[in-house]
């Protein structure tokens, strides 16, 4: 292969699926399509190596990290450092500025230009484990300025991602939108036996496809549902997604006598889309949100969101759909809000939104970032693996 080899480097990938293990299968097609070699070194249970759809894909032994439901980190720097050394990359790529950020220090030495994914927002991950507001930013502050000056470039995919590096004067800061498979998610998935197996006519469907992690407030979604209920609204909520948090909600639900379905991890991405296409709405809970490639699936299958006004969600989603406060009521209120609209019109504005985040305009940014060369010939089409 003729075109620059970039290796990618990657913690807190979810085991089977997740926003993150997304992107980067995405943005490697897209690299690979436009006539790059991608590597991707992730953590894992075992040692692999083997070529995919998104270049060829390097797993080293990883140690869980507690409390987590399955995220594993790369901590063995010799060997990675050795890896690099071994793989010479032409462009370094790195999605996890904590554990990782030690490799910005050996790209400089390599003379390898590097850059930093900010896949989450420093201060909001941070709050969501329960930091006060003034340790948080301060914390994060610190940990910018050490990330910032490490790498050649800072990539954020949105501007609420951005913000972070602008309060600390970073000028390395690049801007790269995310995207969605805009033909695997499509309206066409609403399948009415399929929303028959989990609502009513008369019900009112709500979805959350996310991690059940602390800092992704799922408990939000069932605070609306209680909600929704209490004010006479004949709602249901199914949750696809796992994590450390699910047998804390299952009991919830089962105490309060909530109608939830929790579907665990959903394999199958016909299967999830068409869930996510015959829900009435989709919710987002999560405060510390840089892009949300969930949500953004959902609206592809015109499905409208609710979404943490503290997340990035609000520039992502529009006015397709709804944002609210952190807490059940404002949420119980958007979901009204956006029900209030007529089901065609909602569905469409939906559906619009997402057709402008396309994974090919994303991998052109995030080549630019590189000043990699762009695809001398058509990218690789919407959805084929």
């Amino acid at each position: 292969m003729s075109g620059l080899r970039i290796v990618r480097l990657a913690n807190f990938v979810a085991p089977a699926s997740g926003g993150l293990r997304t992107a980067l299968r995405e943005l490697g097609r897209g690299y690979r399509a436009a006539g790059h070699d991608p590597v991707l070194v992730v953590p894992g249970r075992h040692a692999d190596d083997r070529e995919t759809g998104q270049g060829r894909v390097i797993t080293l032994p990883g140690p869980l990290l507690p409390g987590t439901g399955g995220y594993r980190v790369l901590t063995d720097r010799r060997r990675v450092a050795a890896l690099l050394e071994e793989l010479a990359p032409d462009r370094l790529e790195v999605s996890d500025r904590t554990t990782l950020r030690w490799t910005g220090r050996w790209a400089r030495r390599a003379r390898v230009p590097a850059v930093m994914v900010s896949h989450e927002t420093t201060d909001g991950v941070l709050r969501t484990w329960g930091l006060p507001d003034g340790a948080a930013r301060r914390a994060a502050d610190a940990l910018n300025v050490r990330t910032a000056h490490a790498y050649a470039r800072v990539v954020c995919t949105t501007e609420f991602a951005e913000r972070e590096f602008v309060r600390i004067g970073a000028r390395n800061v690049v801007r790269a939108p995310l995207g969605v498979d805009l033909t695997g998610r499509h309206p066409a998935l609403r399948d009415p036996a399929t929303r028959a197996g989990y609502a009513r006519a008369d019900e009112t469907l709500l979805v959350m496809c996310s991690r059940l992690s602390v800092e992704k407030r799922p408990g939000t979604a069932l605070d609306t549902l209680a909600e929704l209920r209490r004010r006479g609204g004949r709602a249901v909520l199914v949750v696809a997604g796992d994590g450390p948090l699910r047998p804390r909600l299952e009991q919830r639900a089962r105490a309060e006598r909530l109608p939830v379905t929790f579907l665990g991890h959903v394999a199958d991405p016909r299967l999830l889309g068409a869930l996510q296409a015959c829900a009435d709405v989709c919710l987002a809970p999560g405060p510390a949100e840089t892009f949300g490639l969930a949500a953004l699936e959902a609206m592809a299958c015109g499905t409208p969101v609710v979404a943490s006004a503290s997340s990035a969600l609000p520039e992502v989603i529009g006015m397709a759909g709804a944002v609210a406060a952190d807490h059940g009521e404002a949420f119980a209120d958007a979901v009204e809000r956006l029900l209030a609209r007529r089901e065609p019109d909602r569905r469409a504005a939906a559906r619009a939104r997402a057709e402008c985040f396309g994974w090919n305009t994303a991998v052109e940014a995030f080549l630019a970032a590189h000043d990699a060369p762009l695809p001398t010939r058509p990218a690789l089409p919407e959805g084929v693996p």
